[in-house]
């Protein structure tokens, strides 16, 4: 059975629907994911649901274990897993409320832990194209066949900041001169992590505001986000409904299914065996 991961962003904690539903509760080596994954089937396809920030929204942007998220995530199966996020518009077209399925990222995050490897075991994944080419195809059909053609933009990067604060202007200008498209605080690690566990994964950006270099709009804050999030939610729903029901007749790109192909440096015999044992899901076909 086709194994699809959603991360749900600001504004969308859980997924309804599922048959069988049940949480699962996952220890990692790399301590608690977020929350409880819930886990179900629908239209043939074995969905996994985890609130990034948690249930309750009680988790920085910082403070996600994304290390632990993923490696659960990979550890129950999941072939695919698409990233939902708040993001705000650095281009005058990418209004609220329109949806972004971005091609790019630029990573200006400072203190994330963004690797697996290290103490004994070195790799390096590919992430010229940091997001899997067939899934990205599915978010864009499938958001085309649900939602207005006019609201949905294709391509352009995705700006990953620390945060928890929004950016000045003067950091808004520079990104926008970089040619970005959207800012937000989620994106980086968990992008460069599923690629080197070898899941399929692609985001889906829903905007909730210009960013600070728009003049004529109000100045970003929370209150201004939240008005939008609801409405946002549940074009995400739509779109993840529309996924479900094509995905199991896809495959994964190859650069996201065998990133590691010819990515790991270290003798395989010379990996320690505690590294193997707590990257066993994501080395384990590499071991046999």
């Amino acid at each position: 059975m086709t194994v699809l991961s959603i991360i749900g962003g600001s504004g969308i904690y859980s997924f309804s629907g599922l048959e069988n539903p049940k949480e699962i509760e996952c220890q990692t080596p790399f301590g608690n994911p977020s929350d409880k994954i819930l886990s179900g089937e629908i239209f043939g396809v074995r969905v996994l649901f985890l609130a990034r920030h948690g249930r309750h929204h009680s988790i920085l942007p910082s403070e996600v274990n994304y290390k632990a998220n993923i490696w659960a995530l990979k550890s129950l199966g999941a072939e695919w897993c698409i990233g939902i996020g708040a993001v705000g518009s650095l281009k005058q077209e990418l209004a609220p409320g329109h949806i972004v399925v971005p091609d790019q990222s630029i990573d200006f995050t400072k203190k994330r832990s963004s690797s697996f490897f290290g103490e004994g075991i070195v790799a390096h994944v590919s992430m010229a194209e940091p997001f899997c080419p067939s899934l990205r195809k599915i978010l864009i059909d499938s958001a085309r066949n649900v939602l207005p053609k006019e609201i949905i933009h294709i391509g352009g990067s995705y700006v990953c900041i620390e945060g928890p604060q929004f950016s000045t202007k003067a950091e808004s200008e520079i990104f926008r001169k970089l040619g970005a498209s959207i800012i937000g605080m989620t994106n980086m690690p968990e992008a460069k992590l599923a690629r080197e566990a070898e899941i399929a994964y692609s985001c889906l950006n829903l905007v909730t505001d210009y960013d600070c270099w728009h003049e004529t709009e109000e100045i970003v804050d929370v209150s201004t986000v939240m008005k939008v999030l609801k409405d946002n939610a549940e074009k995400a729903n739509k779109i993840l409904v529309n996924v479900i029901q094509v995905i199991k007749n896809a495959r994964p790109s190859v650069i996201a299914q065998d990133s590691l192909k010819n990515a790991i440096v270290t003798d395989l015999a010379m990996i320690p065996k505690s590294v193997k044992q707590s990257l066993g899901p994501i080395l384990s076909r590499y071991l046999k």
